[in-house]
């Protein structure tokens, strides 16, 4: 009768472990895989199954508890780089036409843009430059 080395049966769970990883995204999946690895080559040393169930815990603790924070903080910081109208906040405009509380023309990054005053009780002449504050649709609050 054939029995099948230990060290075989921890690459089988890091790969049954590798399945849930690929379908949940969930990256705590890949680390007990790769505990399941360091498992394995301690089988293939010939260590004891508590030496291997040992290895297998203590390399998956320590890789979820280094790796989990700092993907985490990765995660969390926002894009170095703005795109797209998170771009344009902080971009300084011509005013084209009169701008105030109700609306007017700017020109902004090279486009005419619609464009009203933050402060509804002030006016902004043509020729002036304002400060683009926030985007709206598709029309630039100013200041």
């Amino acid at each position: 009768m054939n029995s099948i080395d230990a060290w075989v049966w921890w690459l089988v769970g890091a790969a049954a472990l590798g399945i849930p990883l690929v379908v949940t995204a969930m990256p705590e999946f890949g680390m007990f895989a790769i505990g399941a690895v360091a498992a394995a080559a301690t089988a293939g040393l010939g260590a004891g199954v508590v030496i291997q169930v040992l290895v297998f815990v203590a390399v998956s603790v320590a890789l979820i508890a280094v790796v989990r924070p700092i993907a985490a903080r990765h995660a969390a910081q926002r894009p170095q780089h703005a795109t797209g109208i998170d771009a344009l906040k902080g971009k300084q405009a011509l005013v084209l036409e009169r701008v105030d509380g109700s609306g007017g023309r700017i020109k902004l990054a090279g486009e005419i843009w619609s464009a009203r005053s933050l402060d509804t009780g002030r006016a902004y002449e043509a020729g002036e430059e304002v400060d683009v504050v926030e985007i709206e649709g598709a029309t630039a609050i100013v200041i």
